[in-house]
């Protein structure tokens, strides 16, 4: 499926180098390998967004199986929540996909930047602001439903969507922090499929593979990283990273 001469080996360098560095952030932040792969695959690599997000949910797709299991085994999901997030995820996701692939990507674009720099800004407020008080949580189905669509349609954002306003609802941390990764395992199988039915298996190319080689490599690393850099300054380093290739890439689709 995938060719692996000298040549396709300088192709996937990139690649890998990009889920090398999204993944180290993601296993500190718990948020952020989608969004950073789909702003870089598309603003710096060009890529179309279909084709970005099909890419970087593949990856995800194995990603979250292994986290998901692991907080299976420690207990961490709380199966009331999950049962009420995995559903619209789902359904969300699945419409998110079905847009992107359905819509020219040269129209998309400019709509796939402007969420991602606005993620981006949310971000950064977040690290700004720091510790948020809770409430008491009480939108859940619609929160599902609205960070599925735009996981599919941005390439990422279930982590930072969901997790975050579920934790400024009141919902306990860990058990936020399992149930939404272990929900993203459906949410991003859902997409994929969708993506499959939409583009074809000519959608998963070598750049997939570089991301999941790189994603890979740098999972050890990212529980490292989490204990030695406090969240908020890596935090930051996400919003202004997603803000300002997201906002070039902007100013890109609409100069021409």
């Amino acid at each position: 499926m995938f060719d692996l001469s000298a040549a396709a080996i300088e192709t996937i360098l990139p690649f890998i180098a990009i889920g090398f560095a999204a993944q180290l952030i993601d296993g500190a932040l718990g948020m952020a390998f989608g969004l950073i792969n789909s702003t870089l695959l598309v603003s710096v690599m060009g890529m179309p967004p279909a084709l970005a997000s099909a890419s970087v949910h593949a990856v995800e797709t194995f990603t979250t199986a292994a986290s998901g299991t692991s907080h299976i085994l420690h207990k961490n999901v709380n199966w009331r929540l999950f049962r009420r997030l995995v559903i619209p995820g789902m359904i969300g996701g699945a419409l998110g996909a079905y847009v992107l692939s359905s819509v020219d990507a040269s129209v998309a674009r400019p709509f796939v930047m402007a969420y991602l720099a606005a993620t981006g800004l949310y971000l950064l407020y977040r690290a700004y602001r720091g510790r948020v008080e809770p409430k008491t949580p009480r939108i859940i189905e619609p929160l599902g439903l609205a960070g599925g669509f735009l996981d599919a349609a941005g390439g990422g954002g279930w982590g930072p969507v969901v997790t975050s306003n579920l934790l400024v609802q009141g919902s306990s941390p860990r058990e936020t922090i399992g149930t939404v990764n272990t929900s993203e395992f459906f949410l991003t199988a859902t997409i994929s499929a969708t993506f499959i039915a939409s583009l074809g298996f000519a959608a998963f190319t070598i750049q997939t593979l570089g991301i999941l080689i790189g994603g890979l490599l740098a999972a050890p690393l990212g529980g490292v990283l989490a204990k030695r850099v406090p969240a908020r300054p890596l935090m930051a380093m996400v919003g202004v990273l997603l803000t300002i290739t997201s906002a070039f890439s902007i100013w890109q689709a609409l100069s021409k």
